[in-house]
This record gives C-alpha cells, structure tokens and sequence, in this order.
C-alpha cells in the first residue's frame, strides 16, 4: 500500500538547487537508504518527507491517518525536564497492555544510558542523540524517517538496532554511512545527486553493482551518440539543405544529438598521499593507566607502534577510547606509566567533534590558514586546487564556513588535517557525517598511507577495510589486541566465547539425546508435571520486574539490575518453552504408541 508520494519537487538554498522535480513514492514496508554526496540534500529530502520544511513546487501526497517520525542529525530537548520525561512527554501507547515508561528505561539502558532522570544539559552530544533515538523509536509512526541513526552507535548497540528496525511493521526511511547496516536493514536505495533521484530496489550491496550497471550502459549509449553525432556533423558540413522532408528529419537528429543531455559522473574526492618522514621512534606506550573517579579506563597498558600500523580500537560507549587517543596526543596525562613520542612524529588528530571552526570565515581562507601550497606525489599543489579535489569548487571555496552543511564541515575538517601532512594520522570516529563516497576515498587513501594509522570507530566496514590489528576494550581497564580487521576479531572473540561454553554442560542438550524415545525418563517425567507451573512463575516474574522498573525511577543501580534480571528471566523463560514443546511432542508419541503418561 502506498503511503507518501513526491512529485516534480523541487527546493533551492539560495544558488543551490539541491531537488530538481524528483518523484518518489513510499509503499508501507519500504526500508530506504537514502545515499549522495555531503551537501546534495539528503538532509534537506528528509524534512519535507517529515513536514519540517516546503518545497519550492511539486506537491507532495501522505496517505489518511498516516504518522511521519522523525530522527533529526542533531536532536533538541527541552532542557527543564529529564531526559525520561522528554521521552514519554505526549506519548500514550495505543496498546493498552505497552508500559511505555518501562519500555524507554529498558531501551535507554541497552543504549547505555542508566540515569534516566539526568537533564539533557549534562549529556554529551553521543548520548542526546541515543536518547533521541530512543524517542523516535517509541512514538508510534508508520513512517520512520531517521537522519544518521547510527552515529555515537557502538557494535553491539547497531547490531541491536539492526535486528529491530528489520521488526519493524512500518515504512523506513534514513540517511546513514553504516554499509554493513544498510546491508542488512534496507530493501531499497535512493540516490541523491544533482539533484536528480535514482531509485535501486536492492540493499547497499547489490546497489553498487546496479549503479556500476547504469553507469555503464550509459556511458555506452554516450559513445554511440559521439559517433552518431560525429557522422551528422560530417553530412551538415556537406551543405545539407532542408529541401525534403527526409532532409528536415535528418537535421532534427543532428541537432537533438548535438544537443543531448551527456551523463554526468560522479564527483569523488581525491586525496594526494600527504606525509612526512617518519623515523625510527614513533610513539612508545608503557605500562600506562588511568582511571576517572571510581571508573578504572586503562590498566597497566603497554605498546610500541610501528611503521604501517592499522590500528582499530573498539569498545562500548565510554569505555575509554577517546582517553587512550587523547593520552597518546599528549592532551591529557596518563595517571602512571609513560609515553613517548619520536622526534620526527608528526602527528593530524581528527577529533571526533570538529575543532572550532570562524563561522565567519571563508572556506579557502580556513584551508590557507595551514599551508597556501602543499607537496605531493605530484608536485606543488595550492590550498585551491585541494579544495577542488575535495569538492569545494569554483564559488564554494568563498563560501562562509557557515553555509556548509554538517557533512561538508566534517570533510573540510578533514582536508585541513591532511594538509598539515602528518606522518601519524590518530582519526576518532572517522566516519562520522561523511557520506559513503568519501569514505571510500578515505579508506584507500589509508591503505595508502606511509605513516601510521589509528582510529576508534563504530563502523564495521570501515574497520574492515582499515585495520590490521584490533585494540578492544574488553572492561575494567583491560584492552586485548587481536591480530586482523573486525571480523577477524569477531571471529576469534566468538571462538573463545565457544570455548568457554563447550566446557559447560550443554542446556540444549535433550534435543539431541532420546528424541526418539517412545517414554519418559523419570526425570523427564517429573518435568512434566510440574513444567506448565514453572512457566507461568516466570511469566509472573517478568510481570513483577516490568512493575518494579516502573517504580524504581531514581535508584539507577537498581534499573540496570533490573533490566539484566529481565533479560535472564525472559532467555529462562524461552528455553523453558521449548522444553514444554518437547516435553509435549515427547507424550503425544507415547499416547500415539499406547503408552501412557499419567
């Protein structure tokens, strides 16, 4: 059934056309990647979807009774109330049975925020925009509109999220660089550029070959035309003259070749290889610790980087990655232990939240603040011509820094980094409002790259592209290296998990033994009897737990015991049903084969 339609929209930003009469249309379980370049408008697309802004023309359809739900890029609160209250605030559930109150304790805590009473004042940028996702996520829609859901979004909390958007019963719409979820969640891709849309009905894999197939049967076509074009050219040199209607026809085909619209390729960005030497002494961590409060980061931590290192850190929100990096910067001091640093290091941090950036200030006046020329590969290249590369062209160069959307910022930030040429790159969360084709650019620049590389990130992909040794914060303190990229980790993270459990007994292990048994064992037996009772004190416990969650707003420690509670008591309560399953199929054979079970 179809939900939303777009036709002929169009919007400008002053000179900027960034929709140019697109059409698209929604049915009711869409699940859309919206992908483009860093300023083409993805943003701007998922406004007028969610009513926040007007298009200059068109008109635009949403069908009777249908609710839009919108994730901003960066969410706002109202800062006088808690971040629980912002939440629920105007949200009843249509669902007598949903305890919504109950349902945000437990999804703010699976996104690692606890002190559900906490003013959004003293959240940091990462966890208002958890919280936000939260709210958006429990306000009933049936259409959700998500602008970079993934962001400040650690593995386990994007696998979660995963597995929850593909649950979901509405239409999905979102603009996010996460490929491997994007991979998993969508069905559809739409791409943004020159303010055109191209529709694929395929998930982010099977787009980029689609793409590459468009792509080149254009470019097909346009060399056909070139020849076409250059044979009519050749006869209206000849004096062709209108004199038949053969001859009419055959000028208008000149003319409509000549005057064809020629496919455009897509703008990337180049990046030079931009280093300095690096000598023998890079940078020595040994025996390092810290620790903030009661909270104990880094343990006893000792590693000397060497040429080549593709490091990847990973860890739960807060664990202590950005520390490490700031400890290694020298922007904070460990507590014990020493680093140090080469005298040929040169090191281009790319923090996590831009550096401050003069909103007044003109965009190649920002770049020429570090260098006007830079070496290359290539030779002299000026502020200018890098801007060029990554994409600041012609007008936007002397563009006020102001004007840029998030996206371009970031890459901006980005090129100012890369410009002071640094022979160690340190890059906290990378990936970040980048869109997916500088992400490209910029994991083949690294693999590139002569120095060393080291970067916290939550994007899979990107950590398989880049790492060549995992450093994971495993808690407590402690961080375990791990030789590969991502899923080389995850594969031997789940290689050990499965060691551990194979040294317990196995609880699935009456699958396997007497399933073809035609009588109960008398333990089996005596389960059941009692297996139906067991299953409703469960059911009961979680009920008990639901309304203790409801109940216990301020105790903190106690909800986060309370959620984990719930989680044991609900994975109990599963393996006990598919025990009751069992039990029964197990007493339907006996009765079938004249037995009895009473």
């Amino acid at each position: 059934m179809n939900v939303f339609t777009m036709e002929n929209v169009s919007k400008s930003y002053t000179d900027k056309l960034l929709l140019d009469h697109v059409n698209l249309g929604i049915q009711d379980k869409d699940r859309i990647g919206v992908l483009g370049i860093n300023g083409t408008g993805k943003s701007t697309l998922l406004k007028i979807m969610a009513g926040l802004e007007e298009a200059d023309e068109g008109t635009i359809t949403t069908g009777k009774a249908v609710e839009v739900v919108y994730l901003p890029q960066t969410p706002a609160f109202n800062e006088g109330i808690s971040i629980l209250e912002n939440i629920i605030l105007g949200k009843k559930a249509k669902e007598s049975y949903r305890n919504i109150e109950g349902e945000a304790r437990a999804m703010l805590a699976k996104l690692g925020i606890a002190n559900c009473e906490e003013l959004p004042i003293h959240l940091s940028g990462g966890q208002k925009k958890r919280a936000a996702l939260v709210r958006t996520l429990l306000t009933p829609a049936d259409i959700l509109v998500l602008d970079e859901p993934t962001n400040h979004l650690d593995s386990q909390m994007a696998e979660w999220l995963e597995e929850y958007l593909r649950k979901y019963q509405g239409a999905l719409v979102m603009v996010t660089h996460d490929r491997y979820f994007l991979d998993k969640v969508t069905n559809q891709i739409v791409e943004l550029d020159k303010g055109k849309l191209y529709s694929y009905e395929a998930n982010y894999s099977k787009f980029i070959e689609m793409k590459a197939l468009r792509e080149e049967m254009a470019q097909a076509t346009e060399r056909k035309n070139k020849s076409l074009y250059r044979v009519e050219l050749e006869w209206m040199k000849r004096g062709a003259k209108a004199r038949s209607t053969k001859q009419k026809a055959h000028i208008q085909r000149f003319e409509e070749l000549r005057d064809r619209e020629k496919p455009i390729t897509d703008e990337t960005v180049e990046i030079t290889s931009l280093s300095s030497r690096l000598g023998k002494t890079t940078i020595e961590l040994e025996s390092i610790s810290k620790s903030f409060g009661d909270k104990n980061l880094i343990s006893d931590f000792t590693y000397i980087f060497l040429p080549g290192d593709r490091i990847g850190i990973i860890g739960e929100n807060g664990c202590g990655k950005s520390t490490l990096l700031k400890i290694i910067t020298g922007v904070i001091p460990p507590d014990s232990g020493t680093v140090t640093v080469g005298q040929t290091v040169k090191i281009g941090y790319f923090s996590q939240e831009n550096e401050y950036m003069a909103e007044e200030e003109r965009v190649i006046d920002y770049i020429c603040g570090v260098a006007e020329y830079i070496k290359t590969d290539e030779g002299m290249v000026t502020a200018s011509q890098m801007l060029e590369r990554f994409l600041f062209t012609g007008a936007l160069q002397y563009s006020l820094i102001q004007k840029l959307s998030g996206g371009e910022k970031r890459r901006l930030y980005l090129l100012r980094i890369l410009m002071e040429a640094p022979n160690i790159l340190i890059l906290d969360e990378p990936t970040n409002d980048l869109d997916i084709t500088t992400l490209a650019i910029l994991e083949e620049y690294l693999q590139a790259f002569q120095g060393i590389v080291i970067a916290v990130s939550h994007d899979r992909y990107f950590l398989d592209k880049l790492a060549n040794r995992i450093f994971s914060f495993e808690g407590n303190g402690i961080i375990k290296q791990y030789e590969g990229n991502f899923t080389d980790y995850k594969d031997k993270a789940g290689e050990k998990k499965k060691e551990l459990t194979e040294k317990e007994p196995s609880k699935q292990d009456w699958k396997v033994k007497n399933t073809d048994k035609p009588k109960f064992t008398y333990q089996e037996k005596r389960e059941y009897d009692t297996i139906e009772n067991e299953v409703a004190e469960l059911e009961d416990k979680i009920s008990r737990i639901d309304q203790e969650m409801e109940n216990s707003a301020t105790d903190y420690g106690k909800l986060n015991r309370l959620v984990k509670e719930k989680e044991e008591t609900e994975r109990l309560l599963e393996e006990k049903m598919e025990r009751w399953v069992y039990l029964n199929d197990l007493a339907e054979k006996i009765i079938a084969a004249g037995g009895r079970v009473s």
